[in-house]
C-alpha cells in the first residue's frame, strides 16, 4: 500500500476559534499493479514482435500449401523460376534470391523435381553448373495457387491501409538493409 496526499475536512483552529488552514494528510491508496517486465531492451521487443507476427501469418500460408503439399519455400523457388522464364536458374542464383536461406537446396530441388515441376540440367559448357527450370506442370500449379495466394496475403494484411502498408515495408527494409549480404537482391 503506499500513501497519497488528500484534503481533510477537519479544520485546524486558531485560539480565537476560527479555521487557520486545512491540512493535507497522508490518506491510504490502492498501488496499481504493474506488470512485470517483459522485455529487456526495444531492441528485443521488435525482435520478439517481429517472430510473434510471422509466426501468426505464417500460419496462414502452411494451411495453404499444405493443401497442395508443398512447403513456402518450394513455393518461392517455384515462383523465382516462373519470373526467370524463358530463362533457366543456376542453383546457386536461385538460393540466394530465396526469401529464407535453403540450408540444403539441393534436397528441395530434388523433391520438385520428382514431382515433374522443374527440370535440372548440366550445359556442356560447365559441367559444374546446375541450370534449373520450371515445367509446365510447375507453372500449372503456380496457377492455380495464384489466387488463393493473393486471398491470404489480402487475410493477412487487407486490415492495413495503403500507406501503412508502405510504411511498414520501408521499415522492415531499414531494419533488414545493414544484415543483407552484398549483392543481395533484397538489399
Amino acid at each position: 500500500m503506499s500513501f497519497a496526499c488528500g484534503l481533510v475536512a477537519e479544520p485546524v483552529w486558531t485560539n480565537s476559534g476560527w479555521p487557520r488552514s486545512l491540512i493535507y494528510m497522508a490518506t491510504p491508496t490502492e498501488q496499481p499493479t504493474t506488470a512485470p517486465r517483459r522485455f529487456d531492451s526495444p531492441e528485443q521487443e521488435a525482435f520478439l514482435n517481429l517472430w510473434r507476427t510471422y509466426d501468426r501469418l505464417r500460419a496462414a500460408e502452411d494451411e495453404l500449401f499444405a493443401r497442395f503439399d508443398l512447403t513456402p519455400q518450394q513455393y518461392n523457388a517455384l515462383r523465382l523460376l516462373r519470373g526467370a522464364r524463358p530463362e533457366s536458374l543456376p542453383t546457386l542464383t536461385l538460393a540466394a534470391r530465396l526469401v529464407s536461406h535453403a540450408p540444403d537446396i539441393t534436397r528441395l530441388l530434388d523433391k520438385l523435381e520428382a514431382r515433374g515441376w522443374i527440370v535440372r540440367q548440366r550445359p556442356e559448357s560447365n559441367r559444374r553448373m546446375v541450370l534449373v527450370e520450371i515445367t509446365d506442370a510447375g507453372l500449372n500449379l503456380l496457377r492455380q495457387l495464384d489466387q488463393p495466394v493473393r486471398a491470404c496475403h489480402e487475410r493477412q494484411f487487407g486490415h492495413l491501409s495503403k500507406s501503412d502498408l508502405s510504411r511498414l515495408i520501408r521499415l522492415l527494409h531499414e531494419a533488414r538493409q545493414p544484415h543483407e549480404p552484398a549483392g543481395s537482391p533484397w538489399a
